[in-house]
């Protein structure tokens, strides 16, 4: 018998090595990876130029904590700001301590406009993680059943409904900031409309709230650029990131900008762990290979290749409800409970994931091939049709 907690329904099979878009089991099957480990493998697995970062620097310092200056940290942070706009970044280890640091921030913000009790809006079917303030921001009740009292301070709207958001600005004088999915990854691959983000950009100006955007899942690149909101032409005042960043490496980021920045001083918050020697490593490398690799302009091609060839090969079929995403964030909606699909998924070779209890999600690597993209069709479109006729 295991020791390990039972935290996880997990399948039966373990991987012992990868390469690329592929994974080998302990029992020597090969698999087509379409899910990169829940968008964290973002150079695929086995990639011969983080291995070699990896190593170099696990043999100079894996970490001396946050007590002392961490030049990667720096380089780091000076390259996501770059990248985003942004103007300052803290990190920490994981999406919902990047998120814990978004609501701690916005309630600090807050409480420095003479707010005593600040209230964030989040969102219907939102996930911003598992710890009890973030599981108290996501709009999903399996996940908050039983641990209750929730943390107060959060007011739920629908997605994609600016005139909701309106409506609260127009009462609730608590309100300090908006906490958005730009892509609801967990809740089932819906992308925040344009016109929404903006207005709700613009809202946040009017009322001087925060705009908070997280990007854990659908950010570095996932969307065809670095960051989803880049889609819509906005700027942020908080942004958090966990997932991709590292290609595996544990990390989070938490990045501010405007009236979030410069709020947090020495004491405020804080991490043992957070962005440490060996994980900026990895990060810092990854961001190299997506810029030299061109992995940006792959993850918007191969995207497209993927969702216009489910549309193609599932046209017609009964059963299923759409195809939709971003980039290689991509869900196919069925009419049906579909979560036996992941098994048969393991039996015919590939890996894939149900969220929402309806809705396939695929989060291949961002270099994820065109032959690649076109086998995870045609095995995919398979599996869907088989299972729908069953």
């Amino acid at each position: 018998m295991s020791h390990v907690m039972n935290t996880y329904a997990r399948l039966p099979v373990a991987f012992s090595h990868g390469s690329g878009s592929r994974v080998t089991d302990t029992e020597g099957k090969t698999y087509l990876d379409g899910l990169s480990g829940i968008a964290v493998s973002t150079l695929g697995h086995n990639h011969p130029a983080l291995v070699a970062a990896i190593a170099a620097q696990a043999g100079r310092l894996l970490h001396t904590s946050n007590l002392y200056r961490m030049p990667q940290q720096e380089q780091l942070a000076d390259k996501l700001a770059e990248l985003s706009g942004m103007e300052e970044v803290f990190f920490c280890n994981s999406g919902c301590e990047a998120n814990e640091a978004a609501i701690k921030l916005a309630r600090f913000y807050g409480h420095q406009r003479g707010v005593d009790n600040p209230a964030i809006i989040v969102m219907e079917h939102s996930f911003h993680g598992r710890t009890l303030a973030t599981l108290s921001a996501t709009g999903s009740r399996k996940v908050q059943a039983g641990f209750e009292p929730l943390v107060s301070g959060f007011v739920r709207v629908p997605f994609n409904d600016l005139e909701a958001v309106r409506a609260i600005s127009e009462h609730n004088k608590n309100v300090v900031a908006v906490m958005l999915e730009i892509v609801q990854g967990e809740g089932g691959i819906y992308v925040a409309d344009l016109e929404y983000q903006r207005g709700l950009r613009k809202l946040c100006d009017e009322n001087g709230w925060l705009l908070i955007c997280d990007e854990v899942q659908c950010g570095m690149g996932r969307t065809g650029t670095w960051f989803g909101f880049q889609h819509a032409g906005i700027l942020p005042d908080v942004v958090s990131l966990a997932k991709g960043l590292a290609s595996g490496v544990p990390i989070g980021a938490c990045l501010a900008a405007g009236k979030a920045a410069g709020l947090f001083k020495p004491g405020n918050h804080g991490s043992t762990f957070g962005g440490n020697q060996l994980a900026t490593t990895a990060a810092l490398t990854t961001i190299d290979v997506i810029e030299k690799e061109n992995l940006l302009a792959n993850a918007d091609a191969i995207g497209k290749l993927v969702r216009d060839g489910l549309g193609l090969a599932l046209s017609g079929v009964k059963g299923v409800v759409g195809i939709r995403g971003q980039g290689l964030m991509i869900g196919i909606e069925l009419d049906r409970p579909c979560g036996d699909l992941v098994k048969l998924g393991l039996e015919a070779g590939v890996l894939i994931n149900v969220t929402a209890d309806k809705v396939v999600r695929l989060l291949p690597s961002l270099n994820f091939s065109a032959d690649d993209g076109r086998e995870l069709v045609e095995r995919l479109a398979a599996l869907i049709r088989g299972f729908l006729s069953s």
